[in-house]
């Protein structure tokens, strides 16, 4: 994406890209926050009043525009009650606020994302979109969702064990009988999604399927975890192709190889898995350079 002098008023690849996200919420979900109620409904109000700017860098507006989505998410989980009598601990509460999936998921399913927003001519009033449609597009939006990182499997657990303080910090047997489990479920899926493990993929083992894969030893791995500088994914990222980038971001997501295939127009989902190969080597050479 291209960085104009206006964007870099913002905290960019932070604030803004929840932009399309605010303007997606419906109308009465809308009003019911006060920073994203302030928002002008056209891009010439918003840019030119700096303290829009302001509010849109503001930590405010983050919480906002999370909890909003989080409460559109909540109604597709199968889960009852309100939304916030659950604990912030809870899995359903860790995967209503998986907002960068979310904004991700909005921008593939329907193309409703930055860029898209900024193309919309400066004085046109930016219409609520309708609350059906919104409904339906949520819906798919979290099918898709529940695929990605065994979600599906963990909130089934969660259904076992209904109780919220199971999964609160303090250790508790409940919470150990649960976390056995999901290790489990997890385990057998195959796949613990890092960034070390989606760029070190081993397509000859047998295990390897297209879903799920197997991934070569550890000590010829790179722990992204214990890396603390977000800086250094970040320059990583940028020697990267906007395609190869995508691809690389789409899988730190959970997403399948023949789901980013159908998205980016390959015929196949082993030219993704080429792409990641072809990642791994830069990202080997950038590490190389960079341990010197």
């Amino acid at each position: 994406m291209t960085h104009t002098p206006l964007m870099s008023k913002f905290a960019f690849d932070n604030n803004l890209i929840y932009l399309p996200f605010a303007y997606f919420l419906p109308e009465e979900l809308y009003f019911r926050f006060p920073t994203l109620r302030k928002l002008p409904r056209t891009l010439n109000e918003l840019f030119s009043d700096e303290e829009m700017i302001d509010l849109i860098n503001s930590d405010q507006f983050l919480d906002d525009v999370w909890d909003a989505i989080a409460l559109l998410v909540f109604p597709h989980t199968g889960f009852r009650g309100k939304f916030f009598d659950y604990e912030e601990h809870s899995p359903v509460w860790v995967f209503c606020y998986s907002h960068q999936l979310w904004m991700q998921l909005l921008a593939l399913e329907t193309g409703w994302g930055i860029d898209l927003v900024l193309q919309i001519p400066s004085t046109t009033y930016i219409k609520f979109f309708d609350s059906d449609d919104i409904k339906e597009t949520m819906k798919v939006l979290v099918n898709i969702g529940l695929q990605t990182e065994n979600f599906a499997e963990t909130l089934d657990i969660m259904r076992e064990y209904p109780c919220d303080e199971d999964f609160r910090p303090a250790l508790s047997n409940a919470r150990i009988d649960f976390y056995r489990k999901w290790y489990h479920v997890r385990t057998k899926a195959g796949v613990m999604l890092s960034l070390d493990d989606n760029l070190f993929i081993d397509e000859d083992n047998p295990e390897y399927n297209g879903d799920y894969y197997s991934i070569v030893p550890a000590d010829e791995r790179v722990d992204f975890n214990n890396i603390i500088e977000e800086d250094y994914c970040t320059r990583f990222k940028k020697l990267l192709s906007d395609r190869d980038r995508q691809i690389l971001e789409m899988r730190e997501l959970g997403l399948t190889f023949e789901y980013i295939a159908e998205k980016l127009g390959y015929k196949t989902h082993s030219a993704v898995v080429k792409r990641m190969n072809a990642i791994k080597k830069v990202f080997l050479e950038f590490q190389d350079k960079n341990n010197r």
